[in-house]
């Protein structure tokens, strides 16, 4: 059972670690955030990353935090340094790991993607059953743009104080061994666009299809990029949506959703130019007592005006990192959503790892 430090009230959908809960974000914003930086602060300093997105220096310009580093401090990311200029990874070289995942993969839209279901064949797949036999070389980036304070993938942190750095050439011999899918994840690709555009462009020319996990934290110029790989590969870009009111977004990220949801409706706007295989998915994690009944309300109805045929999936939330006090995502809570998104006009709705599903309030 967690307290709110605002009104006090006590509720098992209230994480003591983030302090707030979620009507007070909604209600008392500028307050309930006070309280939640602690968490971030806390996030933050247990890896020796930067609190906020710098300012005051050279901008980097790569995601969409807008990190303008002065001398001698490092971006967001905990990659970008500015030593006599600012120094990254490189575009030939990338902090990450990497590996071979068997097709049908869990992937965030192997429901509607050619690989795992055959969609788009013959153009997209080599089966209208799927890809089983092949592989997914999944490309797992150690940065990120966001501070999510439930992150499953939270050892990311550490990747920019114990880098293993992979070059572009390692990455396109890797697709020699009956890869049909590329897909960068993470953390997120984002702080590494550049690198990520690299590996894509060797992908297309062997015919692998390019697929990008996202929170959508990206430089508008470069998310046109990206679109741009996934649309003429056959491939998906996956947003992750997280959560639609500022506040919320905020205290549970440390990021502005203005950014994200501004760049979901660029990259929509090409979705009708690719009739057989989805371009943009949308997720949304069903994190108990945050992102709820409203968030989801609000975060369909956007999907709807924009584009109401984007596929939506919606994703069961587990303990992990710093709210790992609240519990699992219960199933009433699930398929709700789920009746709510179909009430607000989207076509595809799917619900993900419906196996951490239960009744847990």
């Amino acid at each position: 059972m967690g307290v709110c430090r605002i009104c006090k009230n006590s509720n098992i959908l209230i994480s003591d670690r983030l302090g707030v809960c979620v009507d007070c974000l909604r209600r008392q914003p500028r307050r309930a955030l006070e309280i939640a930086a602690v968490a971030h602060r806390h996030s933050r300093l247990r890896f020796k990353l930067p609190h906020a997105p710098p300012t005051g220096g050279v901008l980097c310009g790569v995601c969409g935090r807008g990190c303008a580093i002065p001398e001698g401090a490092v971006g967001y990311c905990g990659l970008v340094h500015n030593v006599g200029g600012l120094r990254r990874p490189g575009v030939d070289v990338g902090v990450l790991t990497y590996y071979h995942d068997p097709i049908p993969t869990n992937c965030v839209a192997d429901w509607v993607c050619p690989a795992s279901t055959g969609r788009g064949y013959p153009k997209y797949s080599k089966s209208p059953r799927g890809e089983v036999g092949y592989y997914n070389l999944a490309v797992f980036y150690g940065g990120c743009s966001l501070d999510c304070l439930y992150c499953q993938n939270w050892h990311y942190r550490e990747y920019p104080t114990r880098p293993t750095f992979v070059s572009v050439g390692e990455l396109a011999a890797a697709m020699e061994r009956r890869v049909v899918c590329v897909c960068f994840f993470g953390g997120d690709p984002a702080p590494q666009t550049t690198h990520a555009l690299m590996v894509a462009r060797e992908a297309m020319e062997r015919g692998v299809k390019v697929c990008w996990e996202t929170s959508g934290q990206l430089a508008p110029h470069l998310l046109d990029a990206v679109v741009e790989t996934s649309l003429k590969s056959g491939g998906i870009v996956k947003f992750d949506l997280k959560a639609f009111t500022p506040s919320v977004y905020k205290a549970l990220t440390d990021g502005e959703v203005d950014v994200t949801l501004r760049n979901f409706k660029r990259a929509v706007k090409r979705f009708r130019e690719r009739g057989e295989v989805p371009l943009v998915v949308a997720s949304i994690l069903l994190v108990p007592g945050y992102v709820d009944s409203v968030e989801v309300d609000l975060l369909t109805k956007f999907i709807a005006r924009i584009e109401p045929e984007v596929p939506t999936r919606f994703l069961a939330f587990y303990p992990a990192y710093l709210l790992d006090d609240l519990p699992p995502t219960s199933i009433r809570h699930a398929e709700e959503s789920v009746k709510i998104a179909r009430e607000n006009g989207l076509v595809e709705v799917s619900l993900g790892n419906s196996w951490l599903l239960g009744d847990y309030y």
